[in-house]
Parts: C-alpha cells; sequence; structure tokens
C-alpha cells in the first residue's frame, strides 16, 4: 500500500474494491488490528491502531472471506465458544443461526457443512457481540442467489441500525446495492473515493432508453435526459406506442472501475 488516506464515516457501509492482490484484504487487516507494523497513522474508533487496548475487540466484528471455525464442534458450540470470550452482553446464538437458516443444523459438526453453510456461520459469528464496527471480507462469496440475498437484507439492516461496515469485494453488483461510498484499489493505491450515485451519475450517458412495439417489432431508441418532457419524438412514442422497457443508461461500477483504473475484476 502506499499512501492511502480515507476516512470512513459513521453508521455508512463503505466500500473498498479491486481485483483480488490489490491490497483490500491488508488494508482491512491493518484497520482492525492483526498487522501493526506499518507507517503512518491508522485511527479507529479513536485510537491508533498500533496502541489499541483489547476492550477494541470488544466493539468490532471480523468475517474473513476464508472462515475459521472448529471443524469437530457443531455450529451451536462454535457461537457459544466464541461468545465466552467477550465481557459485554452477547447475542442469542440460537437467534443467529435462525437468521441466516441454520437453526436446523445448530447440532451439526462444522466439518459437515457446506462452504455456504460455513460462509453464514462465520457471519453470524463476527455478529456474536452486537458490533459498532464490522469488517466484512467477501461476504457473498460461494452462496447461492437466495442465501446472498439474504445476507444483503442483514447487512442492509444493520446499517440501518447505526452500525459502520467495512466491506471489501471485488463483486460490483453487491457494492452497488450496498456501499453509500466506494474506494477504488489498484495496486495498493485508491485513484477514486466517491459516492457510489455521484460516481455513476458522473460517467453515465445522460440518456434513457426506450424499447417499444411499432407495428410487431421492439424498436429501441435513445432520448437525451435535458428537458426530456418538451421532447416531442418522446412523447409521441410514449402516447402511441406499447411500451416493453424504459431505462436510464447508468454505467455500471465495473464499467467506471475499468474506466478510471484500466484494469479488470478478477
Amino acid at each position: 500500500m502506499k499512501n492511502i488516506d480515507f476516512e470512513v464515516k459513521e453508521g455508512e457501509v463503505f466500500g473498498f474494491l479491486g481485483p483480488s492482490g490489490a491490497g483490500k484484504s491488508t488494508t482491512q487487516k491493518v484497520l482492525n488490528g492483526i498487522l501493526k507494523n506499518y507507517k503512518g497513522k491508522v485511527i479507529v474508533n479513536g485510537h491508533e491502531v498500533s496502541k489499541i487496548h483489547r476492550s477494541f475487540y470488544e466493539q468490532i466484528g471480523v468475517a474473513f472471506e476464508f472462515p475459521n471455525l472448529y471443524s469437530r464442534l457443531t455450529a451451536l458450540e462454535n457461537l457459544k465458544l466464541f461468545a465466552s470470550f467477550y465481557k459485554t452482553e452477547t447475542e442469542d446464538s440460537e437467534n443467529l443461526l435462525e437468521m441466516v437458516g441454520l437453526l436446523a443444523d445448530k447440532n451439526t459438526r462444522v466439518e459437515a457443512f457446506s462452504k455456504g453453510m460455513k460462509m453464514r456461520l462465520n457471519f453470524v459469528r463476527a455478529l456474536i457481540n452486537k458490533p459498532k464496527l464490522l469488517f466484512l471480507d467477501e461476504p457473498t462469496s460461494g452462496l447461492d442467489p437466495v442465501n446472498a440475498r439474504q445476507m444483503k437484507d442483514i447487512i442492509i439492516d444493520m446499517k440501518n441500525k447505526g452500525v459502520t461496515i467495512f466491506l471489501t469485494t471485488h463483486n460490483m453488483a453487491d457494492a452497488d446495492e450496498l456501499c453509500d461510498r466506494l474506494a477504488f484499489m489498484v495496486n495498493g493505491q485508491l485513484p477514486v473515493i466517491n459516492e457510489t450515485k455521484a460516481l455513476k451519475l458522473q460517467h453515465g450517458k445522460k440518456l434513457v432508453r426506450v424499447n417499444y412495439k411499432d407495428k410487431g417489432n421492439i424498436i429501441s431508441n435513445d432520448f437525451e435526459l435535458t428537458k426530456l418532457s418538451e421532447n416531442e419524438a418522446f412523447q409521441h412514442v410514449l402516447k402511441h406506442n406499447e411500451i416493453e422497457t424504459i431505462h436510464t443508461l447508468e454505467a455500471s461500477l465495473e464499467d467506471i472501475f475499468i474506466k478510471i483504473t484500466g484494469q479488470k475484476l478478477s
């Protein structure tokens, strides 16, 4: 990492995006106190990370991309073991398992779990101490669409409750849906930090695309967003044709990332 400088606001989902090997996970490990041999200042919750007290870990939750669980223990035993490490009040273990659809498997040893089940258990383990700050690394990796949706809903709910979330990912769809602001990391540097909506507006085309039926054929036309209500051609299409789809031509986050950095996500 080279002279990176950023701030995460309280109560936001801050996305740290970039291809594998860009330095995302390393940055996260510095922020949560795992890597302390760094230069510069790293302040989390008002404290320099290199000098943090054990009480720091009472306030944060961490879920790495690769689950770190006790395979010979059951799902419930894993959560109860980790809950015992904290002095502060913890969440009910069975409630957490139910949250991610694992309650029926509470007495199953983790060694029998699929990757997706381990990911879900690893995720709720990070919530056991009711953290005010949550570090997530590729939280939907290895999940089917249903469980990925469930995970994202939980993240949104936590944000609405005031939890600050630092999310590292190369999944642009997750970032687009979940993150208030984004940082693009490439080769250990941060060329861009901005609000998600602002990035898409800045790099998108100010056009609206209408697909409609005309004499049995599907026609596609683009119209300038400027003074759209006064555009006679646009109004004519709306009045005299059956509309199939209509949407603005926003740039995707992946398109923006490639345009700015010259690299593809992988």
